[in-house]
């Protein structure tokens, strides 16, 4: 009983915190009414998954993303490919499914000015935890903390100590700025150098007139996702300490009826530590300065979504471990939950959810969705685009309609769109389904259809 009460209070202290779990086999056994409390299953599982088993595959997704959303030239497009994700013990490998379990772990090692390591992280953890349970205190990050106090926690954090604050010794002014020191004498920012123009381009992010022309207002859905890519490539520690750190400070901005501490506020406050540069010039800094915080001021407000995977990303990392075919991009997955697109209609009908294993639904819907676009759309390139789409998407065996009008008969050389749609869906079929083909007459393209249709 006193280990499960222990338990309990762990994860209330942790609120916020990220943990993988995995449902077991076992779990599916226990009902719910003996009293246990039911299994989070992590919606990034296999996200986390595929960084950990196939880490190359699962840096290119998450780029190939970003460079999609934000404009990135070749030297900023550099760095961040020469980043090696690493676990908060400082090794290139990480251990699959780490939880915050090393929070607990209170081990002597220098804690102030050393790159991030587990043990650092636990120290500071109890600082966090601290403040957590006193954001009603009036200018907390604000006012500064006794000097004397200060550096009587420093030196038990920097030896391991588990701190007593329930003696009162020290007030949350103390322990907020101590946590700002901590964060100031990090050898690099907590966001890293090498994501700092990454950072810069979202926050220019905006959204578009019905002209195309670019406004003034910011895109917030594309700076939130194209925020939880970039947070994906981040060092496992400084990742692990900044949701801790986001998490804290969202809360503390909750309460800024109390505290006066608005996420405005609190952005001046940890701007500096955490995302601004530690070699820029005072020049370069001063034309940045107002993009640095207002970054800072929208991970706050939008921490508790920033390090969520995006919906696509999740559905590829999964696809990847289902033997199906594979979500890239979000271009992607939009194709396939087109609203009133047959495709969906269909999967429902049948009770078949999109991207299980490719099976007779599947060929079905693939099959109806380019009758759909046969014969609704007209010719453009758009229409050439989603043919192209479809047919790499369906199997060997799933004929794909190329064009709505009918169209002449090519020389076997011929390279045309409709001879090579044509070729890839009849190379695998009897002939006597060759035999069956229509030829449309001369001056118009070849067109394939199912013969079931």
């Amino acid at each position: 009983m006193a280990a499960e009460k222990d338990t309990d209070v762990n994860k209330r202290d942790r609120r916020g915190t990220v943990c993988n779990v995995v449902i077991s086999q076992e779990s599916e056994t226990c009902g719910s009414g003996d009293g246990r409390q039911p299994i989070i299953f992590n919606p990034d599982f296999f996200v986390e998954k595929l960084r950990h088993e196939r880490p190359e595959a699962f840096t290119e997704l998450v780029l190939s993303n970003i460079t999609r959303l934000i404009d990135l030239p070749g030297a900023e497009f550099s760095q961040l490919l020469d980043e090696e994700p690493k676990t908060p013990n400082g090794t290139a490998a990480g251990g699959f499914f780490r939880s915050f379990n090393f929070l607990k772990r209170k081990d002597k090692c220098v804690v102030f000015g050393t790159p991030l390591t587990e043990e650092g992280i636990a120290q500071i953890y109890q600082l966090i935890v601290y403040l957590s349970k006193n954001l009603h205190v009036e200018g907390l990050f604000r006012v500064p903390g006794n000097s004397l106090r200060q550096q009587t926690l420093r030196e038990q954090l920097n030896s391991g100590t588990d701190i007593d604050f329930s003696s009162g010794d020290f007030h949350p002014n103390d322990v907020a700025t101590l946590l700002k020191s901590f964060l100031g004498e990090l050898p690099e920012p907590l966001l890293t150098q090498r994501h700092l123009h990454a950072h810069l381009k979202i926050t220019e992010l905006s959204l578009f007139d019905d002209q195309g022309n670019k406004t003034s207002l910011p895109d917030k859905e594309r700076q939130i996702e194209a925020l939880q890519l970039l947070l994906m490539l981040l060092p496992t520690a400084n990742r692990a300490l900044l949701k801790l750190l986001l998490d804290l400070l969202y809360h503390t901005a909750k309460q800024q009826d109390k505290n006066k501490m608005s996420a405005h506020n609190l952005a001046l406050m940890f701007a500096p530590h955490v995302i601004w540069p530690k070699n820029m010039n005072a020049s370069d800094l001063q034309e940045n300065l107002k993009k640095l915080n207002s970054g800072m001021a929208f991970l706050i407000k939008h921490s508790q979504k920033i390090f969520r995977a995006p919906a696509y990303l999740r559905e590829h990392a999964r696809l990847q471990f289902a033997n199906t075919r594979v979500i890239h991009s979000k271009d992607d997955l939009e194709l396939l939950s087109v609203s009133g697109s047959p495709f969906v209609s269909l999967c429902k009908r049948s009770g078949a959810p999109v991207g299980l294993d490719p099976d007779q639904h599947t060929e079905e819907a693939l099959r109806e969705l380019c009758r759909h676009v046969t014969d609704h759309m007209p010719n453009s390139a758009k229409k050439k685009k989603l043919i192209r789409q479809l047919g790499k998407q369906s199997s060997p065996g799933t004929p794909v309609s190329a064009n709505t009008t009918p169209s002449s008969k090519k020389h076997a050389r011929s390279r045309s769109f409709g001879g090579l749609i044509k070729k890839k869906v009849l190379g695998s079929q009897p002939g006597a389904d060759r035999r069956g083909r229509h030829v449309s007459p001369p001056g118009k393209e070849n067109i394939s259809r199912d013969p079931a249709s």
